[in-house]
């Protein structure tokens, strides 16, 4: 049984009034950590720390030190590799492939890539006539903003809350993390990694707790955080933008999607197959980017239908741990409850179920973990819930289209506005399809493939704001004119 703690100022404490909570695993449904439950003198702390560690030794280090030490973080990531995953395994209950391949490096790699985007990127100056003729010189500075408010999710914990601490820590600001109540390890070792390299004490806080009446709510309510930064769900996003307007506080939202797939019967059938399983089905669906409504191409859908059907039915479900399992559980018996009410709304509102649409039986105790099986549907009307509405889970709806427009109408036709994946052999199909379709990101011929130093960030209910290469940069800091009179 491990406890984990809060980091604040450098220190590993036990919440104020010693309140804990039971973190329970995903798998096997049993309680493997308690977890402080911050309170809101736990949460000042933490921020009065990060407050005071800009104004400090970290406000004043040299740019060239700093992203030194970030550089040593990532490092000593990569010295911790497997206790980061085991960690993240224990939360999440994914794979183990899943965590070593993907997450946990990418999660290291977050911190050098911003440290070097940093590095790199200008300002802008400009000479400038006046009415005396001596004229004047502008320059642009970048100042860190401050306190940064970071409020991670549960589906990817470590890439995604490093993904917002390591470019606010290279522009010079200090954090207070927030991660999901269901995945706290990895953001609570973290802080031994940042004592470890010498990281200023208050720079990177950790409070942990849940959101409404608890560490989310006091985090976003504290008016000495300059600035919050969340990926979660829509609702939750427009809780936090009511509590920042308070005091006229920056926000960076990546929020829901109802994610488009479209496939045309040009494609390369195999790898469509393939890119699409991972879109529906990667992390058990929990995937803010992956595809829950797919469109395909009338010639090819009876086909394309059967391919994925028997790919989804060769997942095989287990344990991280367990050699060969591809296919881990939901992160809580809540989320399990919410996604297989969409199962049963599903076949209420007339689907046809290709595959899936249960609970799979292991005759262990894996029985009593949140596990779902990958679920395909067919024949519903746009009109229906699982179509229109975010689930999070490893399923998808199917349905076939004819033509560019028809598509192209088909996909829009959502609140969110999030991300889409193409796949064509035609150029002027996919960047047709590219111009058309209202996303934040779109993937032609490949899903998840990421280059960091591009945008990121979705329109509609799916996000404000983009982060990513020097997009970070214009959230985390303030650019600042310098007008010098000759």
């Amino acid at each position: 049984m491990r406890t984990i703690q809060n980091f604040i100022n450098g220190s590993f404490k036990d919440a104020a009034d010693g309140v804990t909570f039971d973190k329970v695993s995903p798998v096997t449904g049993e309680v493997i950590a308690t977890v402080a439950r911050s309170t809101k003198q736990d949460v000042d702390d933490a921020v009065a720390a990060a407050k005071a560690a800009v104004a400090g030794e970290w406000g004043k280090m040299p740019v060239a030190k700093r992203l030194e030490m970030l550089h040593a973080v990532a490092d000593e990531i990569t010295n911790r590799f497997q206790e980061f995953v085991e960690a993240e395994m224990a939360d999440t209950g994914q794979p183990r492939s899943v965590m070593e391949h993907a997450f946990i490096p990418r999660g290291a790699a977050n911190f050098k890539i911003f440290a070097d985007v940093v590095k790199n990127v200008p300002t802008e100056s400009f000479v400038m006539d006046t009415p005396d003729g001596k004229g004047a010189i502008n320059y642009s500075i970048r100042k860190p903003k401050g306190v940064i408010g970071v409020i991670s999710p549960w589906n990817a914990p470590f890439l995604l809350m490093t993904w917002k601490v390591g470019p606010a820590l290279a522009c010079g600001n200090a954090v207070v993390v927030k991660p999901s109540e269901e995945t706290p390890a990895t953001a609570a070792l973290l802080g031994e990694v940042m004592n470890k390299v010498g990281i200023p004490a208050g720079v990177y806080n950790v409070v942990h707790g849940h959101g409404p009446d608890a560490a989310g709510e006091f985090l976003t309510t504290n008016k000495d955080v300059d600035a919050i930064t969340f990926t979660g769900e829509t609702r939750t996003g427009e809780a936090i933008m009511k509590a920042t307007a308070d005091g006229c506080r920056d926000v960076s939202f990546e929020m829901g999607g109802k994610n488009a797939g479209i496939i045309f019967a040009d494609c390369d059938f195999d790898k469509a197959i393939q890119g699409i399983y991972r879109s529906a089905f990667l992390n058990t669906g929990q995937v803010c980017l992956g595809t829950e409504r797919l469109y395909v191409q009338r010639p090819i859908f009876e086909k394309f239908v059967e391919a994925l059907k028997n790919k989804a039915e060769a997942a095989k479900f287990g344990a991280p741990t367990e050699a060969g399992s591809n296919f881990g559980p939901l992160i809580s018996k809540e989320h399990q409850s919410k996604v297989l009410s969409y199962y049963k709304k599903a076949v209420d509102e007339g689907a046809t179920v290709v595959t899936g649409g249960g609970v799979p039986e292991f005759g262990s105790e894996l029985d009593n973990g949140s596990w779902v099986q990958p679920t395909i549907w067919t024949d519903l009307p746009e009109s229906a819930s699982v179509i229109q509405e975010e689930i999070f889970g490893p399923c998808c709806h199917i349905r076939p289209f004819d033509t560019e427009e028809e598509v192209i109408e088909l996909a829009n036709a959502t609140d969110y506005g999030l991300s889409t994946t193409i796949w064509t052999t035609n150029l002027g199909t996919a960047h047709r399809m590219a111009d058309a379709i209202d996303v934040g990101i779109t993937w032609v011929n490949e899903w998840f493939l990421r280059d960091l130093r591009t945008p990121f960030g979705g329109s509609k209910q799916s996000g404000i704001g983009r982060e990513g290469g020097v997009h970070s940069l214009e959230f985390y800091t303030e650019l600042r004119n310098v007008c010098i009179k000759l």
